[in-house]
This record gives structure tokens, C-alpha cells and sequence, in this order.
């Protein structure tokens, strides 16, 4: 008979425990949702070494921005879960309306605050100067929000934008002298990083990543390369590169690659590393 409780018992606990009552899934005390990819790679740098601090990233590794993201009800989902909510801002979640609508009390951390914004341009944290702003203002938006762990916000952010700053000085060492400074590119992610380093963007070739450009911007493009001294084409590593080969192959520039940093690891150090990559690419196709 004590034997058969004992099985009873079990069968029942286990039942108990299965139906959702048992412990929540997270023991996180303060819960931070990041719009997409750059917000969560300073996110995690500014939360590092903070128990019971959680960083999720919303819209995962996108293929590039966010301009025709559509939230999905998970995402409302997750977001009715946390605390802060870190956007870049400049018009680049266009669905943060529907967010503030929905969630007014949900404490929104918007990176672009007092920043210049290029022609309605959101993509900010292409500059590292930018960058290191944006690390700055989501380190206060965060220490408004979880006073408890502010001396640690802090100091995770300034050993962040100290290892920024060293980068930036390497990057403008190694940048500035390069003779040739035009290039074309193929999205419009690279103003605040050209207008940074002293580069000339003479053309962009496909404003728009999710379309291909026509027969005539192909020729014109060709054409220009050719009028011009432009010695390089740069394509993203996130989108297809076949017009930008058309242009290399007709034109004879030559293709490369720089990254915007929107998808990439999830490191701490992979927008450091994504653009010491770039640097080595700008000196070898500048020179």
C-alpha cells in the first residue's frame, strides 16, 4: 500500500510540475529586450557580470535593418516580459509606435538621443564615435531604470568605450593616409562611417537591400568607375552581390566587402572585431 502512495505521489508531482506551475522559466530580477543586432552587442557589454540582469534581442540576426521589420506577437509577447526596451531610434524601429501604443508603461531606451541625424539616415552606429554615444546614453537609460546596479553600468561602459576609442584612434592611423578616397556602395549604411573617416561616397548604388538596381544604374554606375578614380566597390557581406560583381567585372574595379555590423556573433567583441575587419579591407582596396 505505501508503495502504491509513494508511485501516486510521484505520478501526481510530476503532473504538477509539467502544467506550468512549477518555477518560471527566467529567475531574472530585470529583464532588457534590444531591437536588433548593434543594440544587443553594446547591451551585453555595458550588462556584463551582472546577476540576475537578462538581455534578449528581439529581432535576432536579420538580414540587414530593421526599416520593414513587422513585429510578430511573440515579440509583444517578450517585450510585455521586460523592463527597458533599447532601440538605435532615428526611424529605425518603424514599428515603435505600435510598441508605445500597446506597452505605454514599458521604459523605452532610445541610443540616438543627441545625436546628428544624416538626411534621415538611422544607420548610427556605423560610426564608432556615434557608437560610443549610443554606449553612453543606454548605460544612463539603464541606470535610471535599475538604479541597484548603476556603479556597475557605468563602469562596464567605460571600459567598453575606452576599447571603442583605442580602435577608432587605430582605425584613423591606418585610414587617413590612404591615397584613394571615393568608393561606391550598395545600401545606404555608410554615411556616418564615411563622413568619420574623411571617404567620399560618390555613388550608392542600391538604396534599398531588398531590390536589384536597373539596366541604367548598372551602366551609369559603370560609366562613372570609368569617368572617375574610383578603384573599389563595396557590397555587404548580408546581401547578394551579383549586381555589384557586374559592376566590378564591367568597370574593372575591384569588389570588396565592408560590414555594416548587423548580423554577426553574438560577442561581446564582434563590432570591434567587425571593424578591425573593415580597416584591413579599406587599407588593402585604398591604397
Amino acid at each position: 500500500m505505501k508503495r502504491l502512495l509513494s508511485v501516486l505521489f510521484a505520478v501526481l508531482f510530476s503532473c504538477f510540475c509539467a502544467s506550468g506551475c512549477a518555477a518560471p522559466q527566467s529567475d531574472a530580477s530585470f529583464r532588457i529586450v534590444t531591437s536588433f543586432y548593434p543594440m544587443y552587442i553594446m547591451t551585453i557589454n555595458i550588462t556584463d557580470g551582472i546577476d540576475g540582469v537578462q538581455v534578449d534581442n528581439m529581432a535576432g540576426q536579420q538580414t540587414g535593418c530593421l526599416h520593414d521589420y513587422q513585429l510578430q506577437s511573440s515579440d509583444m509577447k517578450n517585450l510585455e516580459q521586460a523592463d527597458v526596451f533599447v532601440i538605435n531610434g532615428a526611424g529605425m524601429e518603424s514599428f515603435l509606435d505600435k510598441v508605445t501604443e500597446q506597452l505605454p508603461d514599458l521604459t523605452v531606451v532610445d541610443s540616438s538621443q543627441g545625436l546628428e541625424v544624416l538626411d534621415d539616415n538611422s544607420h548610427l552606429w556605423v560610426s564608432i564615435s556615434n557608437y560610443i554615444q549610443q554606449v553612453g546614453t543606454i548605460a544612463d537609460g539603464l541606470c535610471a531604470a535599475d538604479p541597484e546596479h548603476a556603479e556597475i553600468y557605468r563602469a562596464n561602459a567605460q571600459a567598453y568605450q575606452e576599447k571603442l576609442e583605442s580602435l577608432r584612434d587605430e582605425m584613423h592611423q591606418a585610414i587617413d593616409p590612404l591615397p584613394n578616397r571615393q568608393i561606391i556602395t550598395f545600401h545606404e549604411a555608410f554615411p556616418y562611417f564615411a563622413e568619420e573617416f574623411g571617404l567620399e561616397i560618390v555613388r550608392v548604388v542600391n538604396r534599398e537591400p531588398d531590390s536589384q538596381p536597373s539596366a541604367k544604374e548598372l551602366a551609369d554606375t559603370i560609366r562613372l568607375i570609368e569617368e572617375t578614380d574610383v578603384k573599389a566597390v563595396f557590397a555587404e557581406p548580408q546581401y547578394p552581390e551579383s549586381a555589384a560583381n557586374i559592376i566590378a567585372e564591367e568597370s574593372g574595379a575591384t569588389l570588396y566587402f565592408l560590414d555594416p555590423c548587423v548580423t554577426g556573433e553574438e560577442t561581446k567583441d564582434a563590432y570591434l572585431d567587425a571593424m578591425r575587419k573593415n580597416m584591413e579591407v579599406l587599407e588593402e582596396a585604398l591604397s
